[in-house]
């Protein structure tokens, strides 16, 4: 039986164990960190008026073992933002032990208490370890997404 995790914003003194998460992140999407990028996330993060809000899977005597990061977006077809999950990450030693679960939880829970329309997220289609979590939720939603970069 794995410890109890416990969800809670991100606050100030999370930001070297937050960094150390990121950077596995980054690394694993194939990107590789970038500093302005890190200090510019970190500082949203930190903004009570910012778009960007984080949470942190915390276990006793372990410390931080997870983060998520989410933004709140209104939509043309529903009359209360959405919750946008657009980053999560659990330390690979930690895997399997139910702290993706639990942070996706405690966002499903502050969606409903919140009102917002709806809580929604992607990933690649490769990550197949993610996404055998993920299904236990809802299936995928079909749709494809294409992006475009301004260099």
């Amino acid at each position: 039986m794995s410890p109890a995790v416990a969800i809670r914003p991100a606050h100030a003194d999370d930001e070297p164990r937050w960094r150390e998460l990121w950077d596995a992140y980054t690394r694993f999407y194939e990107r590789e960190p970038v500093e302005a990028i890190t200090r510019q996330t970190w500082s949203r993060i930190l903004d009570p008026a910012g778009s960007v809000h984080a949470i942190v899977a915390e276990r006793p005597g372990e410390g931080v073992v997870g983060i998520a990061h989410y933004l709140l977006q209104d939509s043309t077809s529903a009359l209360a933002p959405g919750c946008y999950l657009q980053d999560l990450y659990v330390d690979p030693d930690v895997r399997g032990g139910g702290v993706g679960r639990t942070l996706i939880d405690w966002l499903w829970n502050e969606t409903r208490v919140r009102g917002w329309s709806s809580l929604s997220w992607q990933t690649r289609e490769t990550n197949y370890r993610a996404r055998m979590l993920y299904d236990n939720y809802t299936p995928h939603s079909g749709f494809l997404r294409y992006v475009l970069r301004n260099p």
